[in-house]
């Protein structure tokens, strides 16, 4: 046998040592043999060994022959096969572990293995156990925790079938036991394309998880790979980041069918991530269940399951999960969100997105949560679309509708009157189609809204008294007689005052089946005839033009419309929306919105008729910015100068919002050959 050690190594001496060294060292050396339980020949052996390198090392002429030799590049030992053991024992305590092991290992291999119960067995075996340990540290050591736990398994499989040494052969089991987290996390922080280590990664981690009865641990769970429940917590959150959401969402379900709650936790977050990452909303179908069954002591799923309510576009279903929680903090901070409640909704799920669930994956990347982006995925719009044919959700689209609706439940304040008593009304998100309407309760808010507006009326007129006359003188008057009714009656209250005589009289006028906003209800002044009429054919001619410029482009069909064409088609879905909330017909509204939101329209004007009320709206674009534009989506930011009225069957005004800045962001998508509304979204 050749061992891969030299003289100077073998003895544990330098290669400047003097001769006096190397004999002082010898002496050590033969002092202090191993204690481990070899034979007294292989220890007479090593003596044997030591004196030859010790005689070559202080002879100067052996010596000086011998370092040429190691120049010229000869390396090794040659050793008699009487001597191979002892050899192999010297090389292990050389630190030549590895080395040491194998040649150990490979002696006793057929078909020079030694006969069965002799010393020379018993030594090499020994050498093999003692050898073997030593060198998985030294790979621990480097980091290699794959590669020791490799060894240790050698080993033991070693002294398996040798039948000798039980107590050696248990203290590498349990060192192959404690290696075990170190050697998941080796594994799988590999490269992606070494599949081989990964999958055997996900094995042992099954397999660890599944011994400890779980990820929460049953009893004495401690001594498996020994880490108590806070050290596997710590491990677990390390090895996290090198799995996918799907590798993830696969391994939690498996752990969670076998009885871990904690599991279930997980595998619905790898869920929602998996799915909102990769645009696939089934997956969020998916994890709805996992959070539903959840039964962890102090755990509230409802504002999760209301994330994914508002992700699957079903917004009336998420706030009522969100004000069922057990979390009375949760509750006030909804209610005392500066904003609509939608808005509040969606900057939960953006947060609890980002901050909780699209965390701990090697596939997820997120910097920033665009709910946007999500509602505005076909993949999404399809999925969705499917569950309304079903009648699954009572879908009330994540986007805020300022134009149809039932319930004025959603207050916004408008900058220009923040310093009213209370504020002005608007409609719901989207028109919330499943809700329970109480009618007793929404007449009463009518009827303070309506006492509201009237016990102000006076004083508003008063207070802008300057203001409206300075506002008049530098406006166009015809402009501003069609486009501020109520700013005509605050001049003509002016002209009583200045003038001293009567210019009009208290009237009602009949309800027309336009959408002209000049149509004005018997608290209001009657103008003098003569503007009146100037007023009626001007409107009529503007409103014939308009009309006329809306059919020539709808429906939208240009490749890549133009800022004007998507204006256009933005102002069609106002005029036809208005018409019918107003009762009556629309020629545009089929053609320039996707189904649903037509449908939903329709919905609203029905409610209203049963109720004896009908809208009238006017909704002026004053800009329009394209923020998106691609073969089949444009998303437009745009800004309306809103007024709407809510009106009996006898003509009387219920409640009134004015609204000078409107932002909405529109959502536009093609649809075969045709341009349509898809969505939008309140920026105020």
């Amino acid at each position: 046998m050749e061992l891969p050690i030299d003289h100077f190594r073998l003895l544990g001496v330098s290669p400047s040592a003097n001769a006096e060294e190397v004999l002082r060292a010898f002496q050590l050396r033969l002092d202090r043999p191993p204690k481990q339980g070899f034979t007294y020949e292989v220890l007479a052996q090593r003596s044997e060994l030591l004196r030859l390198s010790a005689d070559l090392l202080s002879n100067p002429a052996e010596r000086q022959s011998y370092e040429l030799a190691l120049i010229e590049g000869s390396s090794g030992l040659e050793l008699s096969s009487n001597r191979e053991v002892a050899g192999l024992l010297l090389l292990w305590e050389s630190n030549a572990s590895f080395q040491a092991f194998k040649l150990a290992k490979k002696a006793l291999q057929p078909p020079q293995a030694p006969a069965l119960g002799s010393g020379r067995e018993s030594d090499l075996t020994l050498i093999a156990a003692l050898a073997c340990r030593d060198a998985s540290i030294e790979e621990q050591a480097c980091r290699r925790y794959a590669s020791g736990a490799d060894l240790l398994q050698e080993g033991i499989q070693l002294l398996q079938r040798m039948g000798k040494l039980v107590e050696e052969r248990k203290t590498l089991e349990s060192d192959l036991e404690s290696l075990l987290p170190y050697r998941i996390l080796d594994l799988l922080s590999r490269e992606k394309e070494d599949e081989k280590s990964h999958r055997e990664g996900l094995m042992l981690l099954d397999d660890f998880v599944n011994k400890r009865g779980g990820l929460e641990g049953k009893r004495n769970s401690e001594k498996i790979a020994g880490l108590n429940q806070n050290d596997f917590e710590l491990f677990f959150l390390q090895i996290r980041k090198f799995l996918t959401a799907k590798e993830q969402s696969k391994i939690y379900v498996n752990w969670y069918r076998r009885g871990s709650e904690d599991a279930g936790f997980l595998a619905a977050f790898a869920l929602i991530a998996s799915g909102y990452s990769y645009r696939k909303p089934e997956l969020l179908q998916e994890a709805r269940k996992y959070l539903r069954n959840i039964n962890i002591n102090g755990f509230d799923p409802m504002p999760l399951i209301g994330c994914l309510d508002l992700l699957l576009g079903d917004v009336t279903q998420a706030e009522s999960r969100f004000r069922s929680s057990s979390d009375e903090k949760l509750k006030d901070w909804l209610d005392n969100y500066p904003g609509e409640t939608l808005g509040a909704l969606c900057d939960y799920c953006r947060n609890w997105l980002k901050k909780d669930v699209l965390v701990g994956f090697s596939d997820v990347e997120i910097q920033t949560v665009n709910l946007d982006d999500w509602f505005a995925s076909q993949e999404v719009q399809v999925y969705v679309e499917q569950l309304e044919a079903k009648g699954a959700l009572g879908i009330a689209k994540a986007g805020f509708s300022f134009l149809s609706s039932l319930t004025p439940e959603q207050q916004i304040e408008n900058n220009s009157s923040r310093n009213l008593e209370e504020k002005a009304d608007l409609p719901m998100p989207g028109g919330a189609l499943g809700e329970n309407f109480n009618e007793s309760s929404f007449k009463s808010r009518l009827d303070i809204k309506e006492i509201f507006l009237r016990s102000n009326l006076v004083e508003k007129i008063v207070s802008k008294y300057y203001s409206t006359f300075e506002l008049i003188k530098n406006s166009d008057f015809k402009s501003f007689i069609l486009k501020r009714p109520i700013y005509t009656s605050s001049l003509a209250f002016i002209g009583l005052f200045i003038v001293g005589t009567s210019l009009g009289v208290l009237t009602q006028r009949k309800p027309s089946q336009n959408n002209d906003l000049s149509n004005i209800s018997k608290s209001e002044l009657v103008k003098p005839e003569d503007i009146k009429n100037r007023d009626n054919v001007s409107t009529k001619i503007e409103n014939n033009k308009e009309k006329l410029d809306l059919k020539k482009s709808i429906p939208l069909t240009s490749l890549d419309p133009s800022n004007q064409e998507i204006k256009s088609l933005v102002e069609s879905w106002l005029e036809g929306k208005a018409d019918i909330l107003n009762g009556s017909e629309s020629q545009f509204l089929s053609s320039v919105a996707r189904t649903s939101l037509f449908n939903r329209v329709i919905e609203q004007r029905k409610k209203d008729k049963l109720l004896g009320q009908r809208q009238i709206i006017n909704a002026d674009i004053t800009s329009i910015n394209i923020v998106q534009k691609s073969d089949r989506r444009i998303a437009a930011d745009v800004e309306l100068d809103y007024q709407d009225k809510l009106i009996s069957s006898s003509g009387e005004i219920l409640s009134e919002t004015v609204i000078p800045s409107l932002k909405v962001k529109y959502i536009i998508g093609k649809n075969k050959k045709n341009w349509l509304i898809v969505d939008y979204i309140s920026g105020n």
